[in-house]
């Protein structure tokens, strides 16, 4: 009995081949991808393994991994609590102001007036500053002997003696609050401003013509067509500002005996004056843990993938 046998073919394996086109790109994009893993991931990785290590500037002959040991030090510490706490209102009491001034500002300078380039050009300027100068500048303003706050308020009758900003606890969290609300603004400005730029006119009219008021119109057409970047703007401004030492440490250095630490101006505190770099990159693991948790909770919440539809 015969059996027959199919004939061997060559089968053509796959391949895979690039175009000049793609290579182009890739060579042309090479650049920046070098840099991201050079100046993020690399020090975002060497951070994150060194804190779990007994790595000091005090120490480096003894740098070794010693597991969770930093993350238990720094979370026993009274200021890690406090500094804890102080993020909470840090963030919150300065988004908010930000966010509702930022959105009025934007819609007004939406509308078409005489002079609204210069208008626009000293609301965007306070973006264009540095953390660390805009801390200094609110520092001599707020200054308890000299400041041009405490003298407007002497000479306006509204307070009788002058009132340390700087050195009391309380209005210390309050003086970099307000610095930090006055900063921020520009940057919801901004972008809002952008978006209400892309919203066509036709639905105004056509709101319009249906009778629709104001704020129908704003709550109706102006909020859900905009809000995919509202949406945006305030989860970057909450990393932001929970990152964003710089005021805080120009304008106070943390003080009065810690009352405005925030978690990254503890971090710095453990970095610079205690050169404990394993115990400062615990705390900025921490602070990636919890924006990470923040932002898949918030775009959860806010329904981020239906956002913007009519």
């Amino acid at each position: 009995m015969k059996t027959q046998t199919e004939p061997v073919t060559n089968r053509s394996l796959p391949t895979f081949s690039i175009s000049k086109h793609g290579l182009f790109i890739f060579l042309s994009l090479l650049p920046a991808l070098l840099l991201v893993a050079v100046f993020i991931y690399y020090p975002l990785f060497k951070g994150v393994i060194m804190a779990f290590q007994n790595y000091s500037l005090f120490d480096l002959t003894n740098i070794k991994f010693i597991g969770l040991d930093n993350f238990k030090t720094v979370m026993a510490e009274p200021g890690f609590k406090e500094s804890l706490v102080n993020s909470f209102y840090w963030v919150f009491f300065s988004l908010i102001p930000q966010f509702v001034i930022g959105f009025v500002v934007a819609l007004l300078l939406r509308r078409k007036f005489r002079g609204r380039g210069v208008y626009q050009a000293f609301i965007f300027f306070p973006w264009a500053m540095s953390g660390f100068l805009i801390g200094l500048i609110w520092r001599w303003m707020l200054n308890g002997q000299s400041g041009v706050i405490n003298d407007l308020l002497l000479k306006a009758g509204i307070i009788d003696t002058a009132i340390p900003f700087l050195a009391d606890p309380t209005w210390s969290m309050v003086s970099v609050i307000v610095a930090n609300v006055w900063y921020g603004i520009t940057f919801f400005a901004i972008m809002i401003l952008a978006a209400l730029q892309s919203i066509p006119d036709e639905l105004f009219e056509a709101a319009k013509i249906d009778g629709a008021n104001y704020f129908q119109q704003l709550f109706k057409i102006t909020v859900p067509y905009i809000l995919p970047t509202l949406i945006v703007t305030t989860l970057l401004r909450v990393i932001w500002i929970l990152n964003f030492p710089d005021l805080i440490y120009s304008l106070t250095n943390g003080g009065p005996a810690g009352s405005t630490h925030i978690l990254s101006t503890f971090m710095l505190e453990k970095l610079i004056m205690g050169q404990n770099y394993g115990q400062a990159a615990s705390i900025g693991v921490i602070m990636i843990f919890l924006l990470l948790c923040f932002s898949i909770f918030y775009l959860l919440a806010t329904k981020f993938n239906k956002a913007g539809d009519f």
